[in-house]
């Protein structure tokens, strides 16, 4: 696989920051102006854009320079993951040989025996729900953000001082963002929390449903959702996962061409771990559980 020198500055990605946030700034300022149904449907698309672009910052892009590309992606618009974190624990899960594994990824949604034993039978029914894409897309959100949290708090009160010093920063960036929506756009605390927040978490949720599947070779546990359309956009290529993966620091803009010049052997690897399109995906799991919430390998441990 074949790469080209990096840029200094990769332009495509430097310009779509500045739609996104200025995008966001636009939309909140003038928001009274639009229709909630519409007003809604564009802030959860911006703060889904944004997540996609934190995704491409803290994989080196659009500069050469972390601090830069850090603070391109810091901004906290969807008000509840610090970059910093949501940087240390991306990193993380792109240790391929642990990919899925509910003690090692940390963005695994399977669970080990022991969780899965505490849960009780209606935590189990909630978690089984949760791997059917509409239970991703309604109950998704609230697990992943309220599990989130209350990991952080524990380590926060645990007296992690590193731990600490994020949030307190997080605090300042939060504080700013519901600064200007509320106080100087005045808009409802309420209609970003839904509109912007919980409908963007369940954007990035559609992008992650169908990413990952445990199988016992590695390489053939990352997936290709082929013709992104729209939602390939949205998610800067990302539905072509196992060439990110194979080469994470391929800015998104050239993932297309690569993909269509390798997609023999980008298929052959992956075990053939293909959908043909996020419609694909909704019709094979709307309602049927993408595979079981306790992870399959839990038996041999």
């Amino acid at each position: 696989m074949t790469r080209e020198p990096r840029p200094v500055v990769e332009w495509p990605t430097a310009a779509l920051s500045l739609v996104i946030y200025g995008g966001w700034l636009a939309l909140t300022f003038w928001h009274e102006r639009i229709p909630l149904p519409v007003l809604c449907a564009a802030g959860a698309w911006l703060v889904a854009w944004q997540a996609s672009l934190q995704h491409e910052t803290m994989h080196g892009h659009p500069t050469r320079s972390r601090r830069i590309n850090d603070a391109i992606g810091w901004p906290p618009l969807s008000l509840w993951l610090p970059y910093p974190i949501y940087r240390l624990t991306h990193l993380r899960h792109h240790r391929d040989e642990h990919l899925t594994d509910p003690l090692e990824d940390p963005e695994s949604v399977y669970f080990a025996s022991p969780a899965w034993g505490r849960l009780g039978r209606v935590g189990r029914a909630l978690a089984t729900f949760n791997m059917t894409l509409v239970g991703r897309l309604t109950l998704g959100p609230v697990l992943m953000i309220g599990g989130f949290l209350l990991s952080e708090a524990r380590l926060c009160l645990g007296g992690d001082r590193r731990r600490i010093a994020i949030w307190l920063r997080h605090a300042v960036g939060v504080a700013l963002v519901l600064g200007w929506t509320y106080g100087v756009c005045g808009m409802a605390v309420e209609v970003y929390l839904f509109g912007f927040v919980f409908l963007g978490a369940a954007l990035t949720r559609l992008r992650s449903f169908a990413e990952h599947r445990w199988a016992e070779a590695p390489e053939e546990r990352t997936a290709i959702v082929e013709r992104g359309g729209l939602l390939g956009l949205l998610y800067l290529n990302n539905n072509l996962h196992v060439l990110h993966h194979l080469a994470p620091t391929v800015p998104w803009y050239r993932l297309p061409a690569l993909y269509r010049a390798e997609r023999a052997a980008l298929v052959a690897r992956n075990g053939g771990l293909v959908y043909r399109g996020y419609a694909d995906v909704a019709r094979r799991f709307l309602f049927r559980p993408h595979d079981a919430a306790l992870h399959p390998a839990e038996t041999d441990r």
